[in-house]
């Protein structure tokens, strides 16, 4: 019997229409615009001026802070000036831009495809490396990888997790990278397995993906302590707190993390980024994202640098239909409208969706028919249907009491609500100001 997580959970449809499609290397756009801010935690500071000279790899922009990335130059060229730019939501965010001359990129990357599987450096030198190389979550979070990596006194890892679900309808991007970089995934996953201590990984996969199985567990035959375990397809698999309950069958505590039950995880994207980084000496300002819709004529996975205009890519997979209603940045449940096409690849984009005016369109909003739905599909065992009236009514203290910061923005709730009420919006938006407030009493 297959494995997955308990509470709640949904079926969407999965949609994968480029799970056939390799990944395609792109020519170079002709500018770049990197945002500091594409981490969790303090934006980086730029490092770079008005008129330089950088080349692919150099670092452009440094850390902040503990929870913070570095950011490196996605391509050689002159540093055009640093201003404000827009995210997804429209909000100006600081940037780099960069027009591109050329792709010469630093001496010390090596850009050989040969496979090494010797890992020369130490626990605390691999984690220092992968802070040094701006290593963050790709699978959407982009939490950053050294932090994760870096134990806490009093704390024990027993299991490295690695999240090659791709739960999220759509995307393939995980999929077609387990497909054609298995042997350096597992390289990765030794690397990582020695960062934290650990002598055993798995890595969970939904069966909807057996040539990724299949793939991942004949690359794997040859590490000890590594594992493949298959996995009924239910959606958020993804979320790292379902995936350690289907796995393990081990429950993270409210208001905690993985490593309080002995878990680490990490996503594929980002286990390959620390394959490279270790062992190729490069950093982190390229990812695969997958760019599909029902109407594009070329569903596919690119790879691609960081800064690239996603409007690029969608000319690349065919263009834009002409009925396409909306843009939205990463999948269609957890991802979000993106206010134009000149938006930025950043490490965190994972695919870009193109979505029909017909299906884009929400439902009439109408009364809360108390039929519980969104209770049975929270995979957190939250009411949504509470929090979202609460979030409306920015009743921030109750939203704390009831546990709004373990929601994980999954979607799950508003996609069973048969009032099209939008229950995730008002849960954000409370979660977001909870989030402020604990932060300040802290």
């Amino acid at each position: 019997m297959l494995k997955t997580f308990k509470t709640g959970g949904v079926h969407p449809p999965e949609n994968k229409l480029s799970s056939k499609a390799g990944i395609a290397s792109l020519p170079l756009p002709k500018t770049v615009v990197i945002p500091l801010s594409q981490h969790l935690g303090v934006p980086s500071k730029a490092i770079v001026c008005k008129g330089d000279i950088v080349k692919t790899g150099q670092l452009i922009a440094q850390s902040e802070g503990f929870v913070s990335a570095n950011i490196h130059s996605p391509v050689s060229g002159v540093v055009t000036k640093i201003d404000k730019t827009p995210d997804t939501g429209g909000y100006k965010k600081d940037a780099i831009f960069i027009d591109v001359q050329g792709d010469e990129w630093i001496e010390t990357i090596d850009r050989s495809t040969e496979l090494n599987k010797t890992i020369n450096l130490t626990q605390g030198e691999i984690v220092k490396k992968i802070a040094e190389f701006g290593i963050v979550g790709l699978g959407g979070a982009t939490f950053p990888a050294h932090v994760k990596a870096s134990v806490p006194k009093g704390k024990t890892a027993e299991y490295l997790i690695i999240n090659g679900v791709e739960c999220e309808p759509y995307l393939t991007s995980d999929h077609a990278l387990m497909l054609e970089k298995a042997e350096e995934i597992c390289v990765g996953i030794e690397i990582m397995k020695k960062a934290i201590g650990v002598s055993k990984a798995i890595i969970g996969i939904e069966n909807n993906k057996p040539d990724a199985i299949d793939t991942m567990k004949r690359a794997s035959t040859g590490y000890q302590g590594t594992s493949v375990q298959a996995l009924k397809v239910k959606y958020p698999q993804g979320g790292e707190k379902q995936l350690i309950k289907a796995i393990l069958n081990r429950e993270v505590p409210s208001g905690g993390l993985p490593i309080d039950i002995g878990a680490v995880v990490f996503n594929v994207g980002s286990i390959f980024a620390v394959y490279e980084a270790i062992q190729k000496n490069k950093p982190l300002f390229e990812r695969v994202v997958t760019v599909t819709g029902k109407e594009i004529a070329k569903p596919s996975n690119f790879k691609v640098r960081i800064g690239t205009p996603i409007s690029y890519l969608i000319d690349l997979a065919g263009g834009m239909p002409e009925n396409t209603g909306k843009i939205i940045y990463g999948g269609p449940m957890m991802g979000k409208a993106a206010i134009n096409t000149e938006i930025p690849v950043v490490k965190g984009c994972s695919g870009i969706l193109l979505v029909s005016s017909g299906e884009s369109c929400r439902k009439a909003i109408e009364p809360c028919m108390r039929c519980s739905k969104c209770v049975s599909a929270c995979p957190m065992g939250l009411e949504p249907y509470l929090l979202a009236v609460l979030g409306e009514k920015s009743m921030f203290d109750r939203l704390e009491a009831e546990k709004v910061m373990d929601c994980i923005e999954c979607g799950s709730c508003s996609y069973t609500c048969p009032s099209g009420r939008p229950l995730l919006d008002y849960i954000r938006y409370g979660k977001t100001n909870v989030g402020k407030i604990i932060r300040a009493r802290k």
